[in-house]
């Protein structure tokens, strides 16, 4: 029994349109900085950088969701690759933190930032 053909044109316009939009709103930000999200400070970075981080997670996901198909996978198989990568970012987020962190204010005294 062979399946019918179907065109996924406008799907794949939706995902460029929504992925365009969340990429247009982090290069918005990357270049007018907010003096209230930038110079501020929110669990150990500014409060941009979160959005940054939290934007890049979702774009991620997104990629994942309509690309590699995982709308159509049973809901524990789409948890075990979601969950897993998402606490793997995490982890690697909060390393890079803490070590950039460390870097500052050991580097602080010699360098001009």
């Amino acid at each position: 029994m062979a399946h019918a053909h179907e065109s996924n044109t406008k799907r794949i316009w939706i995902v460029l349109g929504i992925l365009s939009a969340l990429t247009t709103v982090e290069v918005a930000l990357g270049i007018v900085k907010p003096a209230s999200l930038h110079l501020t400070s929110f669990l150990g970075t500014s409060p941009l950088n979160w959005i940054f981080i939290i934007l890049t997670l979702v774009k991620a996901y997104y990629i994942a969701w309509a690309f590699m198909h995982l709308e159509g996978e049973k809901k524990w198989f789409r948890r075990s690759i979601v969950w897993s990568a998402v606490f793997l970012i995490c982890y690697l987020v909060t390393l890079i933190l803490i070590e950039g962190g460390y870097l500052h204010s050991t580097l602080a005294p010699l360098v001009k930032w």
